[in-house]
């Protein structure tokens, strides 16, 4: 981002912090806001990854998607059921830290601390005032897990070594459900949602350590 010209700040120790600076820059300085994943379009947008699956495995039996703020899950679930309502919507959180795991258990959004993850993007809040994707993942999502860090960090290193993938702790969450749940996917086709390669060479070591490779 940097490289194209803009101008990068790095606020607080968490992405909730840094949304309090966001909110105090919309108020004062009249700047405009796009959110990171509680908005319709936001959610329609990524929601197009679902149509693309069907389009390319009209047979898909379960999807199996890293959920946070719910803006990924809920896009991909409401194209999914919209098209084949029988398909499964699996999410998968942290083990900790899981703002959306906690408001579900609640029945309404809540806070958390966030707390230091190789799938970090899938950390922070979700906003107490959430307006769009708490009540869409109640909507659309069939079951939902949570996973261990070592359980990730295996998924990494799995994806990198017999894969060829080198991607980010929050989209190896899929392959971690698996392994660390031991989920029944028996004769079913399943996509997991390989959501991004967000990382750099220190976190991957990070990854290995606790991996124990």
């Amino acid at each position: 981002i940097e490289a194209l010209g803009a101008e990068v700040r790095r606020v607080g120790r968490s992405q909730d912090e840094a949304f309090k600076e966001v909110a105090r820059l919309v108020d004062e300085q009249g700047m405009t806001l796009i959110p990171p994943f509680d908005h319709p379009l936001i959610a329609s947008g990524q929601g197009t990854i679902g149509i693309e699956l069907i389009e390319d495995q009209p047979a898909l039996d379960r999807i199996i998607v890293g959920l946070s703020g719910g803006g990924l899950l809920g896009g991909i679930g409401a194209a999914i059921k919209a098209i084949r309502p029988e398909v499964q919507i699996t999410g998968v959180s942290l083990s900790q830290g899981a703002a959306m795991w906690e408001s579900l258990q609640a029945g309404h959004p809540v806070d958390v601390e966030e707390v230091e993850s190789l799938g970090d993007s899938l950390g922070g809040g979700i906003g107490l005032d959430n307006a769009c994707t708490f009540a869409l993942v109640r909507e659309v999502m069939d079951d939902h897990v949570q996973v261990s860090e070592s359980a990730i960090a295996r998924a990494m290193i799995e994806l990198l070594e017999h894969e060829k993938m080198l991607v980010e702790g929050a989209a190896a969450v899929g392959l971690a459900a698996l392994d660390e749940h031991g989920l029944d996917i028996r004769g079913q086709k399943v996509a997991l949602i390989l959501s991004g390669n967000g990382i750099d060479l220190a976190t991957f070591d990070r990854a290995r350590s606790i991996a124990g490779r």
